[in-house]
């Protein structure tokens, strides 16, 4: 054989060579390069996974803020209703003292004479005129009563002393006292 095949035999198995070495460098390019995207695949994957976590703990959060909102009113809405039935059977005492006030008011109306059958009193000024004028005639006649011992008290004291002039005791009686 000739050198020069050999020379051409030689410079395929090289070319050969180079090609199965260039597609083996090529190979492992894309395997480089698809580890790499694959691992910034896995970040940016892991990035939204801690986003989705977060985002259903807040959801979670506000789920339970928003059970515990509708827990306050419900217990809101609990205590309006004890307090409605509280405020009503106050009411309802408050009719029924309301009532026993009434009755003992006409049974007081029934028994008194002096209010008729309205509840209006009858003859309330000529009764408070008499009374006053009761206490004025007992006053006059408390007052009559102290002249009277005054009097009283004079004439023994005249008696026993023979010699006192008689128109001073006189001036005295007539002269009103302070």
């Amino acid at each position: 054989m000739d050198p020069t095949a050999w020379i051409w035999i030689v410079v395929v198995i090289v070319v050969i060579a180079l090609i199965v070495v260039l597609l083996m460098s090529s190979r492992k390019r894309r395997e480089a390069f698809r580890q790499k995207r694959d691992e910034q695949n896995r970040q940016h994957a892991a990035e939204v996974r801690r986003k989705a976590e977060n985002a259903d703990l807040e959801a979670r959060e506000n789920e339970a803020r928003a059970m515990h909102a509708k827990a306050d009113a419900e217990k809101a809405q609990v205590e309006a209703a004890r307090l409605r039935q509280e405020a009503e059977q106050r009411q309802s005492a408050a009719q029924d003292f309301r009532t026993d006030a009434e009755k003992h008011q006409h049974k007081a109306n029934a028994l008194d004479p002096d209010v008729d059958e309205d509840g209006n009193r009858r003859d309330n000024d000529t009764r408070a005129d008499d009374a006053r004028m009761g206490e004025r005639d007992m006053a006059a006649r408390d007052m009559g009563s102290r002249a009277d011992d005054a009097r009283a008290d004079d004439a023994r004291n005249v008696d026993a002393r023979p010699d006192a002039d008689t128109t001073t005791d006189a001036t005295r009686r007539s002269t009103p006292r302070e």
